[in-house]
């Protein structure tokens, strides 16, 4: 191929051998070491230990002894063994003379046996609930058991039966006097203070009241809660004066939701109970804290913070001591240590590839990674300090593999952001530029595959295309599978009209849709052609777009050229408007940047091909519906470079309705699946090099953003069941912890800065179409989302149905077509309000969840609201069109009638 003509590529600033060595430029190290240091600063800060609590030097009252291990629970009937008993007593012993049991199920009746050589007194519990039969069996072992141990100091017949409900208190009573008349130590039941006040007639069945003071179930706020119980405490004393009242279960817990102004943590367990344990020595009070040992078992019914109220872990560790400093996360310098290094190294590493990034952006970008390091560092922290089932584990796990995800979008979107934005060079920038008259040029062979177009508009393409300024070329118009012969036989005639240069085939029925028709023009095409094109019907091509673009195939390393897709009907409607300035952030944004590593997405209009590849490579795909993106994708796996031209050289029409616009990003997501499914090695082995890690990443992280959506999806559809929960059953369905619930609100805050900003830096238009853009995007989110589960799981594209209610009403129109969005909307909004007045907005976390909940129903009011706008009657078109540089059309027809465009 012989080139004369002037090409203008703009020459980078940096070599390549500066670009490989950015790692060592002075700015990004200074800028990775800072915001390391700063983030490693706020770790520490955030954790500092706890010194103004109030020291306890005494020994504590008693302790609640549960001394059930991991994987033992009263549930499953799986028991303490003998000697972890006996550990567990010896280890409470050092602290106190007293515990109180709750059952005399398993091995724990051999609780007092076993408590004697450490000198324990024991108070000794009896379970009771609503089966008659086990509440026999358990009185008469407990009765044996008390009569048979001189440690024995009293009975406790039941605990919060009547707060449970099990028992009526006739009933109730009539136990506990079948135990009195049977043993000779006191005998009590425990309930809550407010039992106690209810039922005055409990308390005269028992010889002395054991009263339950947990004041964080009560919402109250913990620097309050020790006096609140004391005043709970003195208000039974005064109701039942003579009798003895014992405070049978008392604490915080250490982890667990908020309930009302009450919090659970490490820190605030310690403050409540030193305050407790001061106060309780110099009042003589008779008490026990609930509880020696955690008890995750408990969390199946009673919520998260049931599994948190002991002083001592699991795994029998001390949370804290009884003097001296309290932290809260004892494991944050590791995690705090590896993840700020590893924000150091993402950092470092990514910044290397662009030393020319200027100091604002190397800050910004060093700020980001470590703060979504850190906050991905926090969940994994907590889950390790959080007890969970094998069921809960492999939920949380793949909650935080969805985090995970999430926070590998933020930080490839980062780097989008500041490479756009603080960028100093462009590497592969391609200026086109018309070559010199009388410059020899290529054969050019130019396939217009059309299928049930409107003959006009077909005409009009074809018109463009004799038209423009290039001597050798040909046109090929292949009709394939339109069965009414007055829409094609037009078309036909128009060819024969425009000389020998035009051909037009019709094939009649034939497989493999628009890339069958290729490949049957393929064939057909001239032998003497080097370079094939590839355009949409509906595009109105510029006269010089082969004199401009031809050129480029000088280089034999270049496969092909592309150039954007381009619209000219976008004046008629507000929909259209939108969908126009939705297109332009891709091409003037997504592609330049993916122009910079040889990465960009081939699309099947307005692209040149290197004939000589195409036939090596077989062809177009007849297996995917987007096969001009999977020739792209083999053409760079094959080492072939492209040429990417801001410049638009055709305009084409956009879809008439939302309908149409989201089954063409329904067509696009489900063939970029496919695609990824077939080429996964390409982008995720290892030991597969077809593609350079510029092009790995372009084409990873550019389709997660579509994988995310379908998270969403998922995420929606759990939260919606979760929320059920929430409103049915509070007890056994808590919030998610706040870690789970911010990262998807602060990447959809994100996700909305970055496109501003960059559509502010890249695309011009205003601050009003910015947003119309945006809202357009969001709306397809549900749409994508679909496409992308069954792009993973199935292999044929499934029939999308077009509603059919032409003669109704524009709102009515518009609602039918969204009418699933508008059921998820419509859910969304009734469970966050359930959620919300059913837990009365009261902590952070419901209010949180409403917050989440809400984000996540945006997409679908967007859908609605564009489907709607989409709907109403377009305005007459004005006189003055939209001012934009690449993007603007140069000539104006009607809007076509086709149901979608950019096939």
């Amino acid at each position: 191929m012989t080139h004369l003509a002037r090409l203008r590529p703009i020459a980078p600033r940096v070599s390549p051998r500066q670009t490989r060595a950015g790692w060592r430029h002075p700015g990004t190290w200074l800028a990775a070491l800072g915001a390391a240091g700063a983030t490693f600063g706020i770790w520490a800060a955030l954790n500092r230990p706890v010194t103004n609590l109030p020291p306890y030097r005494g020994e504590i009252g008693g302790f609640a002894f549960s001394p059930f291990h991991a994987g033992e629970s009263p549930q499953s009937g799986i028991y303490p063994s003998i000697a972890q008993i006996r550990s567990d007593l010896a280890l409470v012993a050092k602290h106190t003379h007293d515990i109180r049991t709750y059952t005399v199920q398993g091995d724990l009746g051999q609780i007092p046996a076993l408590a004697a050589p450490y000198h324990l007194n024991v108070t000794l519990g009896a379970w009771i609930d609503q089966h008659p039969k086990a509440n026999e069996a358990e009185l008469k072992k407990v009765v044996k058991v008390a009569n048979a141990n001189a440690d024995v100091k009293s009975v406790m017949v039941g605990n919060e039966v009547i707060l449970r409900r099990n028992l009526t208190v006739p009933e109730l009573a009539a136990d506990i006097e079948y135990v009195k008349k049977r043993v000779h130590v006191p005998v009590s039941t425990a309930e809550p203070w407010h039992v106690w006040l209810h039922h005055p007639k409990l308390a005269k069945s028992v010889d002395f009241i054991t009263v339950h003071l947990l004041p964080y179930w009560e919402g109250v706020p913990e620097k309050d809660a020790v006096q609140y119980a004391l005043m709970r405490l003195h208000e039974v004393e005064k109701r039942f004066p003579g009798k003895k009242v014992v405070i049978g279960e008392i604490g915080w817990p250490s982890d667990g939701i908020d309930i009302g102004a009450a919090r659970a943590s490490r820190v605030l367990q310690a403050r409540f109970l030193r305050d407790f344990f001061n106060i309780a020595q110099k009042q003589h009070l008779d008490y026990f804290v609930m509880e020696a040992f955690d008890q995750p078992w408990k969390t199946s019914f009673e919520g998260r913070a049931a599994g948190y109220w002991g002083m001592w872990s699991l795994d029998r560790q001390a949370k804290w001591s009884l003097t001296g400093p309290v932290q809260q996360n004892r494991a944050w310098l590791a995690w705090a240590l590896g993840s700020s290094l590893l924000g150091f190294l993402v950092t470092l590493l990514m910044l290397g590839v662009r030393p020319d990034i200027r100091w604002p952006g190397k800050i910004l970008f060093a700020a980001l990674v470590q703060g979504f390091g850190a906050a991905l560092a926090s969940l994994l922290m907590t889950m390790g300090e959080t007890y969970l089932s094998w069921s809960a584990a492999a939920v949380w796990a793949a909650l935080a593999a969805g985090q995970a995800l999430l926070l590998f979008l933020l930080v490839a979107d980062s780097f989008d952001l500041v490479e756009t934005l603080f960028g100093r060079v462009r590497m592969r920038h391609f200026e086109p530029v018309p070559a010199a008259p009388g410059t020899k040029l290529p054969k050019v062979s130019l396939h217009l595959a059309i299928c049930n177009e409107p003959p006009e508009m077909v005409k009009q393409t074809l018109n463009a295309l004799a038209a423009l300024d290039y001597e050798n070329f040909e046109v090929l118009v292949i009709d394939n599978n339109t069965k009414d012969p007055a829409v094609w036989e037009p078309v036909a005639a128009h060819c024969a009209r425009l000389g020998k240069q035009f051909r037009f085939f019709t094939l009649g029925k034939h497989p493999g849709y628009k890339a069958g028709a290729l490949n049957f023009a393929l064939r057909e095409t001239a032998p003497d052609a080097e370079i094939v094109g590839v355009l949409d019907s509906d595009y109105i091509v510029d006269p010089d777009w082969l004199r401009c673009m031809v050129p480029a195939f000088a280089d034999p390393n270049v496969g092909f050229t592309q150039s954007p897709q381009d619209y000219r009907d976008n004046d008629g409607s507000l929909f259209k408007r939108m969908m126009f300035w939705e297109y332009a952030g891709f091409f003037h944004i997504g592609m330049v940047n993916r122009n910079e590593r040889n990465a960009v997405i081939q699309h099947g209009t307005m692209t040149l091909i290197r004939k000589a590849a195409l036939d090596a490579e077989g062809g177009w795909a007849e297996w995917c519906i987007t096969e001009d993106s999977e020739l792209g994708l083999r053409l760079f796996r094959e080492g072939y470079e492209a040429v990417y031209s801001k410049r638009s050289f055709g305009r084409g029409v956009m879809p008439d309705d939302f309908n149409a616009f989201r089954k063409q990003r329904y067509r696009w997501a489900y063939g970029a699946m496919r695609i990824s499914r077939r080429h996964w090695k390409a982008f995720l082995s290892p030991f597969d090099r077809t593609l350079t890690i510029g092009q790995r990443w372009h084409f990873v992280t550019g389709w997660l953003p579509w994988i995310g959506d379908a998270l969403g999806l998922a995420f929606l559809l759990l939260g919606l069941a979760w929320s059920a929960g929430l409103i049915l059953d509070p007890v056994r369905f808590e919030f998610p912890i706040l870690l789970f619930m911010l990262p998807s609100i602060g990447l959809f805050a994100f996700k909305i800065v970055q496109i501003f900003a960059l559509y502010a830096a890249r695309v011009p238009c205003g601050v009003g179409d910015r947003l119309g853009a945006a809202v357009a995007g969001l709306a397809l989110s549900h749409t994508i989302g679909k496409a992308v589960w069954k792009g993973l799981f199935t292999n044929s594209l499934p029939f999308i149905r077009t509603p059919k209610m032409e003669n109704a009403p524009a709102l009515v129109q518009g609602l039918v077509m969204v009418r699933e969005e508008l059921i998820l909307l419509a859910l969304t909004w009734a469970a966050l309000l359930g959620v919300g007045f059913g837990h009365h907005w009261a902590t952070p976390e419901s209010r949180l969840w409403c917050a989440v909940l809400f984000t996540q129903s945006l997409p679908y009011l967007a859908s609605v609201l564009v489907s709607i706008i989409a709907s109403m009657p377009a305005k007459a078109p004005k006189r003055t069109r939209i001012k934009a540089p690449a993007l603007l059309p140069q000539s104006r027809m009607p809007i076509s009638a086709r149901t979608a465009a950019g096939d």
